[in-house]
C-alpha cells in the first residue's frame, strides 16, 4: 500500500473483475474506496475459487483494502442511501466506480442531479449497453481463433480475463485523469469503459486490425512467437523452457550458449537470410531453424544449461505450475516484497499481493485485507453522510442496512 492518493474517496458499486480491480488499484495507492454491497453480498460474493467453508478467495482478493457498506438496494430507501453516498460532498469525493447499467437509479444523470461535478466511471460489456463478459468479447474479436495448436479448429479462450484486467487499469487511470481536470475546470465527467472497446482498440494499437484488413486472419502457430524467434523446447531431464530471441544480442547469446553458430551459418547460406540482423527472417525460416534448437535443447539438462543461458544474456523462462511457483519461486512469490502474509476474512492466512507498481525509494505500507461484508456500514454512514447513532439505528431496525 502507498499513500499518494490519500484523501481521495471513491464509492464503488461493482462486481466481478473489471470494476473491483479498478477500485483495488486506487485503494492500493491510498484512496479510501467504499464498496456499496447488497445485503448478503452481490453476484460475485460466493464466486469460485471457494474455501472449504464457502468463502470466496476471488472476492477477498479483489477487495483488499476497501470498506464495505451493506445496503438493501431492492428498496427505494436503500437506493436513496446509495445515491447519497456516491454524490456526497467534498473536493476529493464525488468519484463513483460501477458496472451497474447505464440507466437506473445509479445513472450518471441521476447522480449529476445531486452533484453536478460528479465523476462516474462505468464498466460495460458492449458500448451499446448489451451485456457481455470478457470471454464473450474475446470470442467476438477473434483472438481464440488465433490461439492454440496449429491445424486445430477449436477456439481457445485464454484462462486470464485480459479485457477485464485492462478495464480495471483503465478505470483507475481515467478516474484520476478526470479528477485532475475537475480541479482546474470544475467539470464532472461521465466515463464509459466497455470491454468491447478495450478489446477492439487494443487489437488496433498492436496492428492486428490492419493485419486482418490487409492480409486476412492470422493462422494458428501453437507456441511460436509471431514475427520473431520464440518457442518452447523440451530438455533431456523433462524440463521445458520458453526461449525468445528478438534483439541481435539475444540471438547471438542464444547461439553461443547452445554452440549453434556453425549450423546457423549453413542455413543462412542456403536461404540468403541474415538472422542476426533480421528478426523477421528468424520467424520466416523457423521450420529450418527449430530442428537445430530442438536437438540442442533435447541433449541438455536444466542444471547445466541455465547458467549458460544466463551468462549469455538469453531471455528464457521455465514452464512451471502455479502451485510450484507460489511455494518455490522467490522472484515471483516467496521472496517478492509485493506479497505479505496476512489474515483474511475467510479465516485463512496466506500471502496478499500489493500494488504492482513500486515507488522506488518509498516504503510500502502494510497490506490490508478485504472487509467483512458491511463491516464499515455504521462508520461510513456517520462520516460520509453525517448520520447520528439514532438515525443509523433506525436504518438497522428497518432492515435497510447491515
Amino acid at each position: 500500500m502507498y499513500n499518494i492518493l490519500s484523501g481521495l474517496r471513491v464509492i464503488e458499486a461493482a462486481s466481478f473483475v473489471a470494476g473491483p480491480s479498478g477500485g483495488l488499484y486506487l485503494a492500493q495507492m491510498g484512496a479510501q474506496v467504499i464498496r456499496i454491497d447488497q445485503l448478503g453480498g452481490g453476484p460475485d460474493f460466493r464466486r469460485w475459487p471457494l474455501t472449504p467453508a464457502g468463502d470466496s478467495l476471488y472476492w477477498e482478493g479483489l477487495n483488499k483494502g476497501k470498506q464495505s457498506v451493506a445496503i438493501d438496494l431492492t428498496r427505494a430507501e436503500g437506493r436513496e442511501l446509495a445515491v447519497a453516498l456516491a454524490a456526497a460532498p467534498g473536493d476529493n469525493a464525488g468519484l463513483f466506480l460501477t458496472n451497474f447499467p447505464v440507466a437506473g437509479f445509479l445513472s450518471h444523470a441521476a447522480l449529476a442531479a445531486r452533484r453536478a461535478d460528479i465523476i462516474t466511471l462505468r464498466i460495460m460489456g458492449w458500448a451499446d449497453g448489451s451485456p457481455a463478459l470478457d470471454y464473450t468479447v474475446n470470442a467476438a474479436v477473434g483472438v481464440p481463433d488465433m490461439t492454440g495448436p496449429a491445424g486445430d479448429t477449436h477456439p481457445v479462450n485464454h484462462v486470464l480475463p485480459a479485457w477485464d484486467l485492462l478495464g480495471g487499469a483503465w478505470a483507475a487511470f481515467a478516474v484520476t485523469a478526470a479528477l485532475l481536470r475537475r480541479r482546474t475546470s470544475g467539470e464532472g465527467a461521465e466515463i464509459r469503459v466497455p470491454l468491447s472497446d478495450l478489446a477492439a482498440t487494443s487489437l488496433g494499437h498492436m496492428g492486428f486490425v490492419a493485419e486482418a484488413l490487409t492480409q486476412g486472419d492470422r493462422g494458428r502457430m501453437g507456441n511460436d512467437l509471431y514475427g520473431a524467434f520464440g518457442r518452447d523446447f523440451a530438455l533431456a531431464d523433462g524440463a521445458r523452457l520458453y526461449v525468445v530471441a528478438i534483439t541481435p544480442r539475444q540471438w547471438r547469446g542464444l547461439l553461443a550458449a547452445l554452440e549453434l553458430a556453425d549450423g546457423i551459418c549453413a542455413i543462412e547460406a542456403a536461404t540468403g537470410a541474415d538472422f542476426a540482423a533480421d528478426e523477421g527472417a528468424r520467424f520466416t525460416h523457423r521450420a529450418a531453424l527449430f530442428p537445430l534448437f530442438e536437438a540442442a535443447f533435447g541433449a541438455a539438462v536444466l542444471a547445466d544449461l541455465a547458467p549458460r543461458l544466463d551468462a549469455a544474456g538469453v531471455t528464457w523462462g521455465p514452464y512451471q505450475t502455479l502451485a510450484h511457483a507460489v511455494q518455490h519461486d522467490a522472484r515471483l512469490f516467496t521472496g517478492n516484497p509485493q506479497f505479505e502474509t496476512i489474515s483474511h476474512p475467510s479465516g485463512l492466512t496466506y500471502p496478499a499481493s500489493g500494488p504492482a507498481a513500486t515507488l522506488a525509494g518509498e516504503a510500502r505500507g502494510p497490506q490490508q485485507p478485504a472487509p467483512r461484508l458491511g463491516a464499515d456500514t455504521d462508520a461510513v454512514l456517520a462520516d460520509v453522510l453525517g448520520l447520528d447513532c439514532g438515525a443509523i439505528g433506525r436504518l438497522h431496525d428497518a432492515g435497510l442496512v447491515a
